[in-house]
């Protein structure tokens, strides 16, 4: 049982973890590639989900289709509500900066990071995961695990996250301001809703590998030796992704209201959280979600496929 425990993981795994475990110049390459162009697709509809998300008011009147959509367009265009279409579009790019850089550097950390993790657990638990779960309840449980420790490290990030939060939902808080004087003047501040992040994360992060991984293995990915289709990646990515956001949107909620607040004026996500729920029901905690599911699949399968195809093509050339 020790030896599959030692060969299996690199077939299993990365959403094909032959390509994921390879040379970390192939790893950061190919991931801050798939975050560059998951970035230039996405970000409209991140902004999107994020400016729903913060909207502390009833959005959906369900006697009142029109009163629904003049609040939808309110809330998702903000200032440039009664603009045209094009200013409309320009009005989703808000805080590109920070995005950018957010998104490369979670990119690379997510992707090129788990398959870290991931092989550093399965060579001291491998064996005892496959004897105690089984090899493939073993192999999700290590994936799933090692997700939930990089979901968990994520937060290191969360200033840029912080600030490209601010920068779509409430951009006159960093009117005028510099990112070195941000960074002087709100120090720790930035990372507020830390806590909530890392509860967020881990079980999002743990949904993400676990299921991606789960669905290989259910696809029979590895078993022969040969790495995963274009259709297997599209198809796991799916299956972790949309069971990643949906455990992890209710306190995606709370965080970005914890964000969206002015600098000077903090909230504690408790504080948040009893308010979102006495003005706006339980169903609150769950806005935003369905733009993003339904950007979720596409999303996830462009990055997750890039990263991977990438990683294993840079492995070749860097070899």
């Amino acid at each position: 049982m020790n030896s599959p425990s030692r060969e299996q993981p690199s077939n299993i795994m990365s959403t094909s973890s032959a390509h994921m475990t390879g040379r970390s110049e192939a790893r950061i390459i190919g991931s801050a590639i798939a975050g560059i162009s998951e970035l230039a697709l996405f970000h409209p509809v991140d902004t999107v989900a994020k400016r729903l998300m913060s909207t502390e008011t009833q959005v959906v009147v369900l006697n009142s289709p029109a009163q629904t959509a003049t609040n939808l367009n309110n809330a998702i265009f903000r200032n440039a509500a009664a603009e045209g279409i094009s200013s409309k579009a320009m009005s989703l790019f808000p805080g590109i900066g920070f995005g950018a850089a957010y998104k490369i550097l979670q990119r690379v950390y997510k992707f090129g990071g788990q398959p870290v993790v991931l092989d550093a657990l399965t060579k001291k638990y491998g064996a005892d995961f496959d004897e105690r779960f089984g090899h493939k309840t073993g192999r999700t449980l290590l994936s799933a695990t090692s997700g939930s420790l990089i979901g968990i490290g994520e937060v290191v990030l969360l200033p840029l996250d912080a600030l490209k939060v601010k920068a779509q939902t409430a951009p006159e808080q960093l009117h005028g301001r510099g990112v070195v004087n941000i960074f002087a003047t709100e120090g720790f501040g930035l990372y507020r809703g830390a806590g909530l992040t890392v509860m967020r994360n881990a079980p999002g992060s743990f949904a993400l590998f676990g299921g991606n991984t789960a669905a290989k293995i259910f696809m029979g990915v590895g078993e022969d030796g040969a790495r995963a289709t274009w259709t297997q990646d599209a198809i796991a990515s799916c299956v972790g992704a949309i069971a990643s956001i949906s455990v992890a949107q209710p306190l995606d909620v709370i965080k970005t209201r914890i964000q969206n607040r002015p600098f000077d004026s903090p909230e504690s996500g408790v504080t948040i959280f009893k308010r979102l729920i006495q003005n706006e029901g339980v169903g609150g905690l769950f806005k935003g979600l369905t733009p993003k599911l339904l950007v979720v699949g596409p999303k996830l399968i462009f990055s997750f496929t890039v990263a991977q195809h990438l990683i294993g093509y840079f492995e070749q050339v860097l070899k």
